[in-house]
């Protein structure tokens, strides 16, 4: 076979071909000289992606893929571009974090010469443990994906290695710190409170909920998280309004200037977001345990100071686990979260301990 005189970074047989654009930008695409059934010369397309082109060139060669085009480096591209893309805003944020850290440890590695050792390592190094536990959990995923795309034939490293132990969030908001905070909050602070708690929802889905989402008697939800669909009932068998009702009848009916459809808006009709949200609760948090402590006497200094440490602790996420907390029913509760399986609802969001009788 004559030389190539072009591209002889490229295996024998393979083309580049490039062409500039009317707008200036360069195309570029590889191609196969092969030949048909005929014998004649023929361009087969290969793509624009290097790595993909030439693990496609290895079919049409019947030889070994290169080892370069094994690389993680490749695969975690090709993660990022087909399958982060198409996930959910948060969910993108959280895997852009994770790959940021995995990338400097395996990304010039080949995907065969990864072992269960190396993925335990890569758990004993992490000091972010919680966050180690997210990262292998993503490159099982990628592991998994690459077996599907032809990249590997091995196992799964992933499968089998432990993780690390994990402690669930396990603070309940009682009722003297939830009413400390709420009576500390403005109007619209006290209206996303009560529309978390009423629904169960996560604080994404209640910032979104907007008066069209009201339809047939019910508060319609499409999680973000999971797109999950819920239908949240606004009246009871009888016919009364449910909580969640009232507190939806009472957004309704407060005067307001016209901005926008969104439940939870200042009084000037702004809809809140996620970072007015978390300015409005950390004030009215902070504003409850400084009145508690202020208001203490020397006989009730203690009690006061126990207060006003609950009352710092609670987070504005922490009013979904105290929905769940507080419905009887586990079956009920998974059902308002959204959760398909129950042992998810008992085990991280029940945060309130069993009612037994007493042995006599």
């Amino acid at each position: 076979m004559r030389p190539k005189s072009s591209a002889r970074d490229l295996p024998p047989r393979m083309l580049r071909r490039r062409k500039k654009l009317k707008s200036g930008l360069i195309w570029e695409s590889y191609y196969y000289n092969g030949r048909n059934d005929e014998g004649k010369r023929i361009e087969i397309p290969l793509g624009s992606d290097l790595n993909q082109a030439k693990r496609k060139w290895a079919e049409l060669e019947c030889t070994p893929t290169p080892i370069e085009t094994g690389l993680l480096k490749h695969i975690f591209k090709k993660y990022q571009e087909e399958i982060i893309a198409k996930k959910a805003p948060r969910t993108q944020i959280d895997n852009e974090w994770c790959m940021k850290n995995l990338r400097p440890v395996f990304e010039n590695t080949h995907i065969d010469s990864i072992t269960p050792q190396h993925i335990a390592l890569y758990r004993d190094k992490r000091s972010a443990k919680v966050r180690a536990n997210r990262e292998i959990a993503l490159l099982s995923h990628i592991f998994n994906l690459a077996r599907e795309w032809g990249f590997t034939k091995k196992e799964n490293p992933c499968r089998g290695v432990r993780k690390n132990k994990e402690k669930p969030r396990d603070f309940y908001v009682d009722e003297q710190v939830w009413s400390a905070v709420y009576s500390s909050a403005p109007t619209e602070l006290q209206d996303a409170m009560d529309l978390a708690y009423f629904t169960g929802q996560r604080p994404a889905d209640v910032l979104k909920m907007t008066l069209t989402d009201v339809k047939n008697g019910a508060l319609e939800v499409r999680q973000n998280k999971t797109s999950k669909f819920l239908r949240i009932l606004l009246k009871n068998e009888d016919g009364n309004n449910t909580e969640l009702g009232n507190v939806i009848d009472r957004i309704k009916a407060r005067p307001r200037k016209i901005k926008s459809l969104s439940l939870i808006a200042t009084p000037a009709g702004t809809p809140l977001n996620k970072p007015t949200l978390r300015i409005r609760f950390d004030k009215a948090r902070d504003e409850a345990a400084r009145r508690i402590l202020d208001e203490a006497t020397d006989d009730t200094r203690r009690d006061a100071e126990a207060l006003a440490a609950r009352i710092r602790q609670f987070q504005f996420r922490d009013i979904r686990p105290k929905a769940a907390s507080d419905i009887a029913d586990l079956a009920s509760a998974a059902a308002l979260l959204g959760h398909t399986e129950q042992e998810l609802t008992r085990k991280v969001y029940v945060r309130k301990g069993a009612t037994v009788k007493p042995t006599r």
